[in-house]
């Protein structure tokens, strides 16, 4: 991928008042999700009441930007134009440290993706705007196969 992601024309996230935490922090280049305080499991999507509990004792706690790709796409045809000078791109369902699983854009890497990679967050300026994208964290020099 050659193109500048923030040159891209695309729509920003709806974002309502219980989801204003998570696009606040994404604009700060760090990752939110809440965590329930009756039963301690992390949460995402943004909710009113902790699906795991149905407690409504939901605070917001940074994410560690570690998970893994637990499935992805290769998106050759977007479904707004906007993305169409980027395509193709992937995105992929990331599982985070913490648990929960988020939607999210891949940067490439030096290898192509594969299920069960190592990832981070990396913050990426797409369209005006910082969202959490993923990086895949690349083997080191002695890990690589031979």
């Amino acid at each position: 991928m050659s193109v500048d992601l923030n040159t891209l024309k695309t729509p920003g996230p709806t974002i309502t008042a219980l989801s204003r935490p998570f696009w606040d922090a994404a604009a700060e280049g760090r990752l939110t999700i809440q965590h329930c305080e009756g039963c301690g499991k992390a949460v995402f999507y943004p909710r009113p009441i902790c699906p795991h509990c149905w407690s409504k004792r939901l605070v917001w706690k940074d994410a560690s930007g570690r998970g893994r790709l637990k499935s992805f796409s290769k998106v050759h045809k977007p479904g707004h134009p906007g993305w169409l000078p980027a395509a193709p791109y992937v995105v992929g369902l990331v599982e985070l440290a913490e648990g929960p699983t988020m939607l999210s854009f891949i940067l490439p890497g030096t290898r192509p993706q594969q299920i069960g990679d190592m990832l981070l967050l990396a913050p990426t300026a797409i369209g005006g705007r910082v969202l959490p994208a993923f990086r895949p964290v690349e083997p080191r020099a002695e890990e690589k196969p031979q």
